[in-house]
């Protein structure tokens, strides 16, 4: 069974969140200067997964807390750690998170599409509240989904 070691992002993570960003988005990227400066933005934090205990970055979530309100900004796994768990375990984390900090709702946007990271979502507790129209840079639609923690 794959183990996950979840950590704490850090300024001096910038560059490995750049990457796995890029390699797990390709063209919806946000781009490294999106993704570096959510590393320090206010109220936002980010999460990276390695596999087991080997400096070996396969994931991240970025996450921003917003009063008794979170909301996932983005979450992804590279290819080659797609379908092992590390993005449940990235979820899990951000949702473990958000219970100690007081939060009492976490919320998400996701491509109706992708369906791996949509089945992900119902599977920790997760419902569609509504659609946002040409949300993504391809004009494609996001459903918002809501977790009641």
């Amino acid at each position: 069974m794959t183990r996950w070691r979840i950590r704490p992002a850090q300024l001096e993570d910038a560059e490995v969140l750049c990457a796995l960003e890029a390699a797990s988005f390709g063209p919806a990227s946000w781009g490294a200067n999106a993704v570096a400066e959510g590393v320090s933005a206010p109220y936002v934090s980010a999460l990276i997964a390695s596999l087991n205990d080997e400096k070996r970055e396969c994931g991240f979530v970025f996450w921003r807390r917003l009063g008794d309100e979170a909301e996932i900004l983005s979450i992804g796994v590279a290819p080659q750690w797609r379908q092992l768990g590390c993005g449940d375990a990235l979820l899990r984390s951000v949702i473990n998170e958000g219970r100690k900090s007081g939060c009492v709702r976490l919320f998400l946007e996701v491509d109706p599409r992708n369906h791996a990271a949509h089945a992900l979502y119902r599977n920790c507790g997760f419902e569609q509240i509504s659609r946002r129209l040409n949300y993504y840079k391809d004009r494609g639609d996001a459903l918002v989904m809501r977790l009641e923690l």
